[in-house]
């Protein structure tokens, strides 16, 4: 992710956590249903935190894949150069 991303995922953690507190001051629930809500958006979290992290190495291996045929070829041209300096 580039910084601009980056730092719009870390306000929209922060959101959710203060979102979150909010929540649990007005929740109109028993505890161990809160426990319950909790639990479930943890997970949700969890497997969004992963997803994400996922396409993200995704995304990376992309670029180094990119990458390195472009490498290749610059070397490729580089070498048909010297052999044809060399004849």
């Amino acid at each position: 992710m580039s910084r601009p991303n980056t730092e719009k995922f870390l306000w929209l953690l922060a959101g959710m956590g203060v979102g979150a507190g909010i929540a649990l001051l007005f929740a109109p629930k028993t505890g161990r249903e809160t426990r319950r809500y909790l639990a479930g958006k943890a997970r949700e979290g969890r497997d969004r935190v992963v997803e994400a992290g996922e396409e993200f190495m995704d995304r990376g291996k992309k670029v180094y894949e990119h990458g390195k045929a472009v490498v290749d070829e610059a070397m490729e041209f580089v070498d048909r150069g010297r052999r044809a300096v060399l004849r």
